[in-house]
């Protein structure tokens, strides 16, 4: 499908850049539990005749968050709504939230959270047990949202919206992707065929890699905290990463992009494949490779796999001494409807959660690649889950660089990294 320019999406481009910024914060000092402690479960009931006011705290606001609490003040249940801006950049507000959080401020009913932070928090004994009220909502909302907010098999956030990768070519020159083999192979024929990438030292690695991992059907932890990345499917991801590099398949300039770089690579015209997130679209096609562009779900690793990507995104999360704890339900009931989400999407250009919201005929005709979109968020899966996330990422990012960028052997860099995530995670 040829997409035409589609204006709505321009605000994504920031806010899909603050969410990917936000997974390399460092984790919190001080003792964490393997296992989240008991807390307080939330109700889904006792939103139904609450009052008061709630003050949701989280990053700086490009006005999705304004006009949620407008919105839901505007209905007037009795709840009044505010938001908090408690930092500037997803690292800050991060830091400002978990300085409330351990000081045990009440000043916060609802945290924004970005989808990497739920383990910690929950470890922390910072917010609610929000099982019952995911059950509530678990028909209207999209599966792979969920399991971001999942940790030691409770829910511990709701999911308010999400982001995953897609795979953007030139069907002037290239196939539609079917796998990552065939993409590699396609590519490798010719130099205004390749594939660009983010593979530089930092988490938009770890991202490229995981995509891949998963589809093939590997994990870097299992759902009990064991390490699981020394594979067969990890070392068949880092070959066939390692042989694109070698090949030519993938532009080794890569090796030195994060989302932007490799974006302006692929719209200078040399470059037959670009991995990114929705938002690079819109900057596309005010490009010369605007018009050859089209958009598909991330590809399978090959015949024998299924498709799969890495979700990114923001959770609201009730914290655990929270003033207005029925106020905050009925606020996460409302942001997470239908009638909010699209008005989200419409207006603030955010991926939705709620799974209905991407067959709307509005939303697809001004979004028109939303069914790709939702493809890509269906066959997505989290992070690896750990309270220790960005020393994880930093031992996947660093020995996957090591691997793919010709320093070290394929077998040498899966031990090392299988050796490097066990540490990180005993760390807590």
């Amino acid at each position: 499908m040829q997409l035409r320019r589609t204006p709505a999406w321009a605000v994504l481009a920031t806010t899909a850049a603050i969410t990917l910024t936000g997974c390399v914060s460092a984790p919190a000092t001080g003792p964490v539990g393997e296992h989240a402690p008991q807390a307080p479960v939330l109700d889904p009931a006792i939103a139904a005749g609450a009052t008061g006011d709630v003050t949701i705290c989280g990053v700086r606001d490009t006005g999705m968050y304004s006009k949620l609490t407008e919105s839901f003040n505007a209905r007037s249940t009795g709840v009044t709504a505010h938001y908090l801006e408690i930092g500037q950049d997803t690292d800050s507000t991060r830091t400002q939230a978990i300085q409330r959080l351990e000081g045990g401020s009440p000043g916060c009913d609802i945290y924004l959270m970005d989808v990497t932070w739920v383990s910690e928090w929950a470890a922390q004994g910072w917010i609610q047990d929000h099982s019952e009220l995911v059950e509530a909502h678990r028909a209207d909302l999209i599966p792979s949202t969920l399991d971001t907010a999942r940790y030691d098999g409770r829910f511990w956030a709701v999911p308010f919206h999400t982001n995953a990768g897609l795979l953007f070519y030139r069907q002037d020159r290239v196939p539609p992707p079917t796998t990552w083999s065939q993409v590699y192979a396609d590519a490798a024929t010719d130099p205004q065929h390749k594939v660009e990438m983010q593979a530089k030292r930092y988490e938009g690695l770890t991202v490229n890699f995981l995509e891949m991992l998963y589809s093939a059907g590997g994990s870097v932890i299992d759902e009990s905290g064991n390490v699981t990345v020394d594979s067969p499917q990890t070392r068949a991801v880092l070959r066939l990463l390692t042989e694109g590099l070698e090949s030519g398949a993938v532009d080794r300039a890569s090796l030195t992009y994060d989302e932007d770089s490799g974006r302006r690579a692929y719209e200078s015209g040399r470059a037959g494949y670009l991995r990114q997130w929705p938002s690079a679209l819109k900057l596309i096609e005010q490009t010369g490779a605007g018009p050859g562009t089209a958009v598909a779900a991330l590809p399978a690793f090959d015949e024998h796999s299924r498709p799969a990507a890495v979700l990114g995104g923001w959770n609201l999360a009730v914290a655990a001494k929270a003033d207005n704890p029925a106020g905050a339900v009925a606020v996460i009931d409302y942001a997470t409807s239908a009638e909010f989400q699209k008005i989200m999407v419409l207006e603030h250009s955010q991926a939705p959660v709620h799974a209905a919201t991407y067959d709307d005929p509005q939303v697809i005709a001004e979004l028109p690649f939303i069914p790709q979109l939702k493809q890509s968020v269906l066959s997505a899966k989290p992070r690896p889950k750990s309270p220790v996330y960005a020393q994880v990422s930093r031992a996947v990012y660093r020995n996957v660089y090591q691997v793919i960028s010709g320093q070290t052997d394929v077998e040498t860099g899966v031990r090392k990294m299988a050796e490097d995530v066990r540490a990180a995670q005993e760390t807590f």
